[in-house]
């Protein structure tokens, strides 16, 4: 498959368990990509969308419901679908959300068994995803200890069902990029640091390395340059503070580390093909659980 894959920046911070949103669309523009989080993605109405999954190509009906491995390249293409108002629903997991002692607990066998499989992606039946569309529907609209456990019972009831069908005949290799020990210092750091301006001679020291060999070496794992990640970071802060918040763009921006309201508006909507108030208002709901 020759294309750009794109490490993606996601709206999880480390203190949520998993982040649902919501919206209506009539086009899907985000390029193929991966991230270290699992995610379950639901899409009513998109018959004709081309899914790509790993090394795995498909039309998709009007009904879908997939689950995606960490690292695990993936994206939902237009390709044959003329519908208007596709409903999705993305659902961020962190991958340690259920660490390892609990999931050998008998009780969550069925759940750590899909987990596993998902490294190559599952798709769930049309039956099941019918079924399971009304709650996922609901999902946003609970809150607290009701929300997680909501979650975890969907989760249950996903890993028990019927006619699961693996997608990619092959498995990420970009579980490195997570591994990688200057990776993650960088990651933490610009995570830590993205409300102030970072220096190239800040962040290439804390690696030691000089400014030039730092943007090589950035540039090789993540696709972009340290400036292009930076406000990747950023722009996914502010599209948190957006939906979570009555916040004003203009006190986004700088919230965000941008200090030109006119640069964060270009710089959004570079990355996510929309304004702030755009994207604002597409967005249906959103919560998370701390």
């Amino acid at each position: 498959m020759q294309k750009k894959i794109h490490r993606e920046i996601t709206q999880l911070s480390q203190a949520d368990s998993f982040l649902v949103y919501y919206r209506v669309k009539d086009e899907f523009d985000f390029p193929l990509h991966f991230h270290p989080e699992y995610e379950l993605n639901f899409i009513y109405n998109g018959d004709g969308v081309r899914r790509v999954i790993g090394d795995h190509m498909e039309e998709i009906g009007k009904y879908e419901l997939v689950l995606v491995g960490p690292n695990l390249p993936h994206c939902w293409e237009l390709h044959n679908c003329k519908n208007k108002e596709i409903h999705e629903i993305t659902i961020h997991i962190h991958n340690d959300l259920l660490d390892e002692k609990l999931l050998s607990r008998r009780v969550f066998k069925s759940i750590r068994d899909m987990l596993n499989r998902s490294i190559h992606g599952i798709l769930f039946s049309e039956k099941v995803t019918e079924e399971i569309m009304p709650r996922l529907l609901e999902l946003p609209k609970t809150s607290g200890i009701d929300y997680f456990l909501e979650f975890i019972s969907i989760l249950q009831d996903l890993s028990n069902s019927r006619n699961q069908k693996l997608l990619s005949t092959s498995f990420s290799n970009y579980n490195e990029f997570e591994n990688s020990d200057k990776i993650k210092k960088i990651y933490e750091y610009i995570q830590n640091n993205f409300d102030r301006k970072i220096t190239l001679d800040e962040i290439s020291s804390l690696i030691n390395m000089t400014p030039v060999s730092f943007n090589r070496f950035i540039k090789s794992r993540t696709g972009k340059t340290f400036i292009a990640f930076t406000n990747s970071t950023r722009v996914s802060y502010a599209t948190r503070f957006l939906l979570e918040t009555d916040m004003s763009v203009g006190e986004i921006a700088y919230k965000c580390g941008f200090n030109n309201l006119a640069h964060f508006n270009r710089m959004f909507k570079k990355i996510k093909k929309a304004t702030p108030s755009e994207f604002r208002a597409e967005f249906n709901g959103i919560q998370k659980v701390l």
